[in-house]
């Protein structure tokens, strides 16, 4: 992990007022894909939080 993602990924728990473990992981999930250039898929299990952290240009996909 870059301090490039890991920032991204601190101020997405800061925009969306989220902590803890569970939600740090999700954080660097989306950090990554939104530095994809182009159009990109999210496996999770949790697709409520990863909709929320990614935003609307992502699919989403539940596993």
């Amino acid at each position: 992990m870059t301090r490039e993602l890991a920032a991204r990924a601190a101020a997405l728990l800061r925009e969306h007022s989220l902590s803890g473990h569970k939600y740090a992981i999700d954080a660097v999930l989306a950090a990554s894909a939104q530095s994809v250039r182009g159009l990109a898929t999210v496996v999770t299990s949790d697709p409520e939080d990863m909709a929320l952290l990614c935003g609307p240009k992502f699919e989403i996909v539940k596993v």
